[in-house]
C-alpha cells in the first residue's frame, strides 16, 4: 500500500504551490499584458529605424554612385580636354615651326637674290671699268700701232667694241672647247 499512498501524494495538489504559482502567473501575465504593446512598438519603431537606415544608406550609395560618375564624367571629359589641348598644342608647334622654316627659307632667298643682284652689279661695274681700261689700252696700242691719233671719241668707240667683240668670241669658243 505504500505505493498507492505514494501515488496519491504524487496528485495531490500542494495549495501553497498552487497558489504561488497562481499569483506569479497573474503577475506575470499582467505584466506581459502591460507591458506587449510596449515591447511591439519599441520593436517595431527599431524595426523601422533599421529599415530606414537601410534606406537611407542605400540613398547615401546610390547618391555616392551618382556622385562618382560624375566625378568620371568630369574626368574622362578632363583627359579629353587636356588631349584636345595637347592636340592643338602640336598644331600650334607645327604651324609655328612651318612658318619660321617658311620665314627661314623667304629670308634666305631674300638674302641669296640681294648677294646675287650685288655680285651682277659688282660684275658690271668691273666689266664697265675693264672695258674703259681696255678701252684706254687697246686706244694707246692703236695709237702706237697705226702711228695716228685716234682722237675721235666714236672712232674709238668703234675700235674697243670691234675688240671686244673678238675677245667675247674667242672666250666663248674657248669655253665651248673646254666642255
Amino acid at each position: 500500500m505504500n505505493l498507492a499512498a505514494e501515488q496519491e501524494s504524487i496528485l495531490q495538489i500542494h495549495w501553497d504551490e498552487f497558489t504561488f504559482g497562481a499569483i506569479a502567473f497573474i503577475l506575470f501575465a499582467l505584466v506581459v499584458y502591460r507591458m506587449w504593446p510596449r515591447l511591439t512598438s519599441a520593436l517595431d519603431e527599431r524595426a523601422n529605424q533599421i529599415e530606414g537606415g537601410i534606406e537611407r544608406a542605400r540613398k547615401a550609395e546610390a547618391e555616392a554612385e551618382e556622385v562618382r560618375q560624375q566625378y568620371r564624367e568630369k574626368l574622362d571629359e578632363a583627359h579629353r580636354e587636356y588631349a584636345r589641348e595637347l592636340e592643338q598644342a602640336k598644331e600650334q608647334r607645327a604651324s609655328i615651326i612651318a612658318e619660321a622654316r617658311e620665314e627661314a627659307q623667304t629670308e634666305a632667298q631674300r638674302v641669296l637674290d640681294a648677294a646675287h643682284a650685288q655680285i651682277e652689279a659688282d660684275r658690271q661695274h668691273a666689266f664697265a671699268q675693264l672695258r674703259n681700261e681696255i678701252g684706254t689700252l687697246s686706244t694707246d696700242l692703236a695709237e702706237r700701232i697705226v702711228g695716228e691719233q685716234l682722237g675721235d671719241s666714236a672712232a674709238q668707240n668703234r675700235v674697243i667694241d670691234r675688240f671686244l667683240d673678238e675677245l667675247e668670241q674667242s672666250e666663248n669658243a674657248s669655253q665651248a672647247e673646254a666642255r
